[in-house]
């Protein structure tokens, strides 16, 4: 990783700059994902100054299409300034995404910041079944990445309307008919396992597609914890509920659900991790590396 510079927290937090803070200890309850953990000292040390510095490549965003117009003579609709999130299964990219959409939100109220995951381009669980590919869910050929690719060029081209499928996690399936609108915004955050991936290995990579990129990281023995954890939360959530997909590990034997858990993070998303998500890191502008209890480390910020 040498062509990062690596900040430590203390360090990171001193670039914080100007920044009222309006989040409440209620609001990041709102935002944190079901076992990850966030307080108000991770905001102010660490995401106030991020904030700080994707404002910075936004600017840059602007001047450079201002200066687009200027020397062609030509005007076109401003482009949306798309962030993309990026990072393993159950490492808290969610949270992460959550909160850069309210703090950017809160600063500028008069912008539209609109949050997505790239979930819902994965293909529904009928048609894995029929490609064979249920056991490889998350697996790159598991998404319909040319369906994400028009997407995100959409949204880039400045369309308007652009349709995302919606994927929910209680019935671990695509929603048939069911999808996001994405309206031009002034700012659209992406977050997925699969954001800086290749399609195939004559394509062009995803971030070409991204303003900025964050990879959110940790030592895979504490995210295999961390999944281990959710799922049980999950399993305590769905035992009242027949229709949501833990419903039936819920009920049973949970010796047996917690084998199952632990043989899904060793052949699936740990071996994902560590073939397609891992060797993405270097794509992205800054790292934000998380040790025990999910507490932020330090941060890798990309020479240039």
């Amino acid at each position: 990783m040498n062509t990062y510079d690596k900040i430590d927290r203390k360090k990171w937090s001193e670039l914080i700059g100007e920044y009222d803070l309006q989040l409440t200890v209620a609001d990041l309850k709102k935002l944190t994902s079901l076992n990850d953990r966030i307080d108000l000292d991770d905001v102010v040390d660490i995401y106030v100054p991020l904030l700080n510095f994707i404002q910075l490549y936004w600017r840059l965003h602007d001047m450079k299409h201002a200066t687009h117009m200027e020397f062609s003579e030509q005007y076109t609709e401003k482009r949306p300034f798309i962030i993309g999130i990026s990072g393993s299964v159950a490492v808290g990219k969610s949270t992460t995404a959550r909160l850069i959409q309210t703090m950017l939100q809160q600063r500028y109220p008069e912008k539209t910041i609109d949050l997505m995951t790239t979930d819902g381009f994965l293909y529904p669980n009928h048609i894995l079944e029929s490609k064979g590919l249920l056991d490889r869910k998350g697996f790159p050929e598991s998404y319909d990445m040319i369906a994400l690719k028009t997407f995100l060029q959409d949204v880039k081209s400045g369309v308007e309307k652009v349709k995302a499928p919606v994927y929910s996690h209680d019935i671990y399936d695509v929603v048939a008919n069911e999808y996001q609108v994405i309206d031009r915004p002034d700012v659209l955050i992406i977050e997925g396992i699969n954001v800086l991936q290749l399609k195939d290995s004559k394509d062009v990579y995803m971030t070409n597609i991204y303003d900025f990129s964050i990879y959110v990281d940790a030592d895979p023995e504490n995210i295999q914890r961390w999944f281990l954890e959710r799922f049980e939360l999950l399993m305590e959530l769905a035992k009242d509920d027949p229709t949501n997909f833990y419903y039936d590990y819920a009920i049973g034997d949970k010796e047996e659900a917690m084998a199952m858990a632990r043989d899904v993070w060793e052949t699936i998303n740990y071996r994902n991790l560590m073939e397609y998500i891992l060797p993405t890191r270097h794509q992205a502008d800054i790292i934000l590396y998380k040790g025990d209890r999910h507490l932020m480390e330090y941060v890798m910020l990309k020479k240039v």
